[in-house]
């Protein structure tokens, strides 16, 4: 059985603060935090290529307009992005960038297992196919809004927050989910095993259990049942008839 997933730092995401100039006001290393990194900083103009990582990066330009060229291998664009505009770049893609201002940013990773866990509760098909869209320049007043939240959190410092800032994720990662991904009624649906057997889930209980003074993500609690995320998480809700993040919140 895996460990519980470690704290998410700066050396799992594509190292935005190790970019010469970067000015770093605060960020969620140290935190505890599992299901998400964020950090708040200036940047200075740079271009760099950054290899793909597994989890999903959203940046949010806290001011602007600045000019912005991105390179994926579909092609390459050029973009003014102001002050809201969104810099989105799935999980498992390559991608170079080029920034021609100094700009405040707000970077967020979200884990691709929490992005797999909420589109099992959400939609009618098989989450492991659903793929967060790239976008460029767009903006989301939701998003936005849910991330300056994070970005409230990481002003304040609070230890006690980790919980407020799991569900703030979850809830970046429904909106992700319904308006900025693959997903759509067209969506093959699929038939899945109705329950899953109790041998399984009363480890996965077991688990969830002894475990309900800390944030745990879908991952560790599906590697307690033996099963991969996306299979774990449509089996528990139909056997249990809560998703598991629901009956975490109420054995909490």
């Amino acid at each position: 059985m895996s460990p519980v997933p470690e704290n998410f730092t700066v050396r799992q995401t594509h190292g935005p603060l190790w970019q010469p100039g970067v000015q770093t006001r605060a960020s969620s290393d140290n935190r505890g935090w599992s299901s998400l990194y964020a950090s708040l900083q200036r940047e200075l103009p740079f271009e760099g290529t950054f290899g793909a990582v597994e989890d999903q990066l959203v940046v949010l330009h806290l001011d602007g307009p600045v000019m912005v060229h991105r390179r994926v291998a579909k092609g390459e664009d050029s973009r003014l992005i102001p002050v809201g505009g969104m810099f989105m770049m799935p999980g498992g893609m390559d991608f170079g960038a080029r920034v021609s201002g100094a700009v405040r940013t707000l970077h967020l990773y979200l884990r691709r297992a929490l992005l797999q866990e909420v589109a099992a509760d959400i939609l009618d098909c098989d989450p492991a196919h659903i793929e967060i869209l790239p976008r460029f320049g767009d903006r989301d007043p939701l998003i936005e809004r849910l991330i300056l939240g994070i970005g409230d959190v990481l002003r304040d410092d609070d230890p006690t927050a980790t919980m407020y800032v799991d569900y703030l994720a979850r809830a970046v990662a429904a909106r992700l989910v319904q308006q900025h991904s693959s997903a759509s009624s067209s969506t093959q649906r699929r038939d899945y095993p109705t329950t899953m057997a109790k041998g399984r889930l009363g480890k996965a209980i077991d688990f969830m259990e002894a475990n309900l003074d800390r944030s745990i993500g879908l991952l560790a609690i599906s590697d307690a049942a033996g099963l991969s995320p996306s299979h774990f998480a449509r089996q528990f809700r139909a056997s249990v008839g809560q998703a598991p993040h629901q009956y975490l919140m109420q054995r909490r």
